[in-house]
């Protein structure tokens, strides 16, 4: 498949893993129980925001990424936004700890690509061993694509919260 692009229908058979947050495992230190994501079933009935990040805990992505979707969430839900996710080839755990460091409960979804599996698909992994997720961002309107960018460099820019948040 080729890159993803404004208009385009998100893939069928797309499916992340992750651990719903509950009050029981709210810890970092505690598990949960990954359950699959069907993504292209719940997404195609949400307006989504999707951005991928090439490793939970890396300084790039917890320092310059992360923290503005964390912050312009609840902005982004007051667009219409029903789902934000953050997805890595990190495992279910890892994205789970990862979101529990950070205090989020369930405001932003952390979403496992085992083997940037999905982000490989469209072309927009590292293409590194092992595989990593690009850093890239895009809207979701009912399945169809409204946004959809790659970073083209390190920087967080295209990707970024306030970028995608323009575009809401």
């Amino acid at each position: 498949m080729a890159n993803l692009k404004e208009g385009d229908t998100f893939p069928e058979g797309v499916e992340f893993s992750y651990i719903p947050y509950t009050p029981e495992t709210s810890s970092p230190t505690s598990c949960g129980i990954p359950i699959t994501l069907k993504a292209s079933q719940e997404f195609s009935s949400k307006k989504v925001v999707l951005f991928a990040v090439p490793g939970a805990f890396t300084p790039g992505c917890s320092v310059r990424h992360l923290p503005g979707y964390i912050e312009h969430a609840e902005k982004m839900r007051g667009k219409g936004v029903d789902l934000v996710c953050v997805v890595a080839s990190n495992d279910a755990f890892v994205m789970s700890a990862w979101g529990k460091v950070n205090g989020i409960k369930d405001e932003i979804l952390f979403l496992s690509d085992p083997d940037a599996k999905f982000s490989k698909s469209i072309g927009w992994d590292m293409g590194v061993s092992p595989n990593r997720t690009a850093r890239y961002a895009m809207v979701l309107d009912h399945g169809k694509v409204v946004y959809a960018e790659k970073e083209p460099g390190r920087d967080v820019t295209v990707s970024g919260a306030l970028a995608v948040l323009a575009k809401l």
